[in-house]
Parts: C-alpha cells; structure tokens; sequence
C-alpha cells in the first residue's frame, strides 16, 4: 500500500466496544431489485456480497418501516414482523463478508409513488406537493397518525434488532418525510408538528428518540444509530445552510453514533444561509465532528477523491456510485493498485460487476447518473 493512503485504513472507534477496520463504508443506495413482496431478493444478496468484503460498514438501501412509506419499485421492506427472515438474510450476507451491517430506516413520504400505497393515499407533513411535474399532491398526517409514524420507526429498529444488523440508519435526507417535516417547504403546519424551526425539529428528534428507546429495550449489545441528512433544499422556502447547522446542533445532542452528510459531491459549497466559501462537509465538521462522528460522501471515484475528503477533517467516508464501478476499490487501495481502479461504468460488464438487472437498467439508462453513461 502507499504509504499516503494509510489513514484511509487506520481503525476507528465509533462508539465503546465496536471497533470499524476502516474508514470506509459503502453509502446507502437504491438498487430497485428487491421481490414485489418487499423481501430481499437473491440478485441483491450477491450485489451486497461483491461489495461488503473489504469497506468496514455497509448501510443498506433504505427500507420503508409503514407499507404507505414504500417510495421505490423493488424496494425491501421492514414494515411487518413476517419480513424479518428476509432482513436476516440480508444482515448475514454483510456480516459473513467482515462488514458491520446498518439497515438503513425510512418513509418516503410525498415521494412514494401513488401505486406502491394503499388506494394511493400518499401523506406529508402538509398537503404542499414537491416541485416536480406531474406529481400528486400528499394529504397531510393528523396528530394521531404522526405519532403513530414515529412508533413504526421504533418498530422497524426492533426488527433489525431481531434480524441482527449493528445497527440502523435514520434516513432524514433526500425530501423524504422526516425532511418533508423539517422542510418549510413542505411543513406548513400550526400544531406541535410545524410552524417555527423549532417546531419543524420536533418530528427527527421524536423518531431519533424513539429509535433509542427501542435500541435501549431490546438490544442485548451495543447497536449503532446513525442519522442522515441533507445540507440543502433547492425549493423557496426551503431548508437553508442556517437551517442545518441548527438541526445538527440538536442532533449532537443526542447521543447518535454518527451523523452521515447526503451530497452529490463532497467539494459542494453552501448556496444560501451561511457568508462561508468552505466545502459543507468542511463546515459541519467544524460545527459538530467534536461532538460526534460525521461522514462524508458525494463522488468519491478516485482515492484521490477519498483522502481529499478525508482531509476535510471527516473519519468516515462513504463510497457510493464508486464502488457500484468498482466493487474491488478498497481491495485495490490496500494491495498498492490503486491506479487500475475503474472510475467509469464498463458497460458490458454487468455479470462481473454482479448488478441486478432492474439497477443495471437504470443506470444505463440515466445519462450522466454515473461517469460513462
């Protein structure tokens, strides 16, 4: 190995008594691929295999904890105990391979597509629907239903619990409902749920809260809760810069074992609510690292692009599209072959890649999705 990219390897501590072997860890990725039944599918079994053998931690692509929560076609489930054989399954495969196992929780929301939810009653925090075309208008949760969201969150952690992930992923980024919440955008509400910035926090903190109760109740050994955000919203009104740097504020306060940054590119800079030229990933670490474990992610081919992002002062970096290219990245780092790293989708190759066909198809067919396409 080169020397210069040891640190990537170095160990780190993410909380007493769980030990990561890196500083790398495969980012939470929608594959489309799971059975109709919301089961795991054998095709994804073998993707999550290819990939998890050398990064230290694999978070899972996010798994709706409600069946009204489902917000991709080929999406598995966490919503029922009857599934919980499948998120074992999924668990072991991570697991035999040497990688922690984080399932990743989450709703999505105004995103779901009207089809995959019951009679296509698709809810938000409000009835404002997201800025794209064609898109149907969500009904807003009532208070009884928003407490009941937040107790299925805790649901679907006792069900990884009992399938034996180390831990879960709050999925709180990419618009879906726990951002829809925080989001003046799509949070119009006037109770406890809604209005002031404060009250928009109520809604992440109740379920970061309620995933520790049920952490504290059931699990037997220590269990990992991460929470995911995203710095930005495009939309006016819309989360802003200032805005995240007081979700995260909250956030550090409460004992989560990390913090984990959704960006398309970890050198993006802030576009409003903070005078600041730093990268976001630079300003977070800043604001909150101290407090608890930040990582980074947002096209990271190279492993240039690794330590550069690792420079940033982040432990932890997630390699995403990255390792879809190249399901060796970690290997060929550590064995001083870093230059015969692929940073482009080979397109036949989807066999020796190991990609089910339904992410195959979508990446192939999404133009500038991945570099080569």
């Amino acid at each position: 190995m080169n020397k210069k990219y040891a640190p990537l390897f170095e160990n780190f501590t993410l909380k007493p008594e769980v030990q990561l072997k890196n500083r790398l860890v495969m980012a939470p990725m929608t594959n489309f691929s799971s059975n109709p039944d919301g089961r795991v599918s054998d095709a994804e079994l073998a993707y999550y295999a290819r990939r998890a053998k050398d990064v230290s931690m694999v978070i899972t692509a996010c798994t709706y904890v409600t069946e009204n929560g489902k917000g991709f076609h080929g999406e598995f489930g966490a919503d029922r105990d009857d599934l919980i054989p499948s998120l074992h399954s999924l668990a072991s495969t991570i697991k035999e391979q040497g990688a922690k196992a984080i399932l990743q929780i989450f709703h999505g929301g105004r995103e779901c597509p009207p089809e995959l939810v019951p009679n296509g009653d698709i809810v938000s925090a409000s009835a404002v629907p997201s800025e794209r075309a064609g898109v149907k208008t969500p009904r807003a949760l009532r208070e009884g239903e928003v407490e009941s969201l937040i107790r299925d969150f805790g649901e679907a952690t006792r069900r990884a619990i009992e399938a034996g992930y180390d831990g879960v992923e709050i999925h709180g980024a990419n618009g879906y409902i726990i951002q829809q919440f925080f989001s003046p955008h799509s949070n119009r509400r006037e109770d406890r749920w809604g209005g002031s910035l404060e009250n928009r926090l109520n809604f992440p903190l109740a379920v970061v809260d309620e995933v520790q109760k049920t952490v504290a109740k059931y699990a037997d050994k220590p269990f990992i809760v991460g929470y995911r955000f995203s710095p930005e919203e495009p939309e006016t009104p819309g989360i802003t810069m200032a805005d995240t740097l007081f979700l995260i504020d909250n956030l550090a306060q409460k004992n989560l074992d990390y913090l984990h940054v959704s960006l398309q590119d970890f050198r993006s800079t802030p576009k409003r609510g903070v005078e600041d030229s730093r990268t976001r990933l630079e300003i977070i670490q800043e604001r909150v690292g101290h407090l608890v474990p930040v990582i980074g992610v947002g096209s990271i081919y190279t492993v240039e692009d690794a330590f550069e992002a690792l420079e940033s002062g982040v432990p932890l970096i997630a390699l995403g599209r990255g390792l879809i290219i190249e399901p060796d990245w970690v290997e060929k780092v550590a064995s001083g072959r870093e230059d015969d790293i692929e940073t482009k989708i080979d397109k036949d190759a989807q066999d020796r890649l190991v990609i089910p066909d339904p992410l195959w198809q979508a990446i192939i067919n999404t133009p500038g999705w991945f570099p080569g396409v």
